[in-house]
C-alpha cells in the first residue's frame, strides 16, 4: 500500500486546513485509516482514526470538536478537516493504513503503512 498524504501549510490560529491522503496498491475499502501528528522532540501522537466503511471513527481528545476526519472510499481517499486550529496543532501530519483485520486501533504500531507526512504549522 503506497499513501501519499498532501494538503498541509501556513495558517494563522483559528484558521482552516483539509488534509488528504491518497492510497494505492490494495482495496482502499479494506483499509482502516487514521492520521498521527508529530512535532519536532515529541513522539508520534494518535490524532483519528475511521474504519473501512466510514461507519466507527475515533478522535483524540485534543482535537475533538475541533478536527473531522472523513473517506471517499471510490476515490481511494482519506481526508482530515481541521478547523480552529491552535498552534499547538503545529506538526507534521502523517496518513497510516492497515487491513481491517481487528478493531479500529489508535497507536501507531498497530499501523502496516505509512505516507510521508505533510507539515501544517499554525501561527499564533
Amino acid at each position: 500500500v503506497q499513501l501519499q498524504a498532501s494538503g498541509g501549510g501556513l495558517v494563522q490560529a483559528g484558521g482552516s486546513l483539509r488534509l488528504s491522503c491518497a492510497a494505492s496498491g490494495r482495496a482502499f475499502s479494506s483499509l482502516h485509516m487514521a492520521w498521527f501528528r508529530q512535532a519536532p522532540g515529541k513522539e508520534r501522537e494518535f490524532v483519528s482514526a475511521i474504519g473501512w466503511s466510514g461507519g466507527n471513527i475515533v478522535y483524540a481528545d485534543s482535537v475533538k470538536g475541533r478536527f473531522t476526519v472523513s473517506r471517499d472510499n471510490a476515490k481511494n481517499t482519506v481526508y482530515l478537516q481541521m478547523n480552529s486550529l491552535k498552534p499547538e496543532d503545529s506538526s507534521v501530519y502523517y496518513c497510516a493504513a492497515v487491513p481491517a483485520r481487528s478493531a479500529l486501533a489508535t497507536v501507531a504500531q498497530e499501523y502496516d503503512y505509512w505516507g510521508q507526512g505533510t507539515l501544517v504549522t499554525v501561527s499564533s
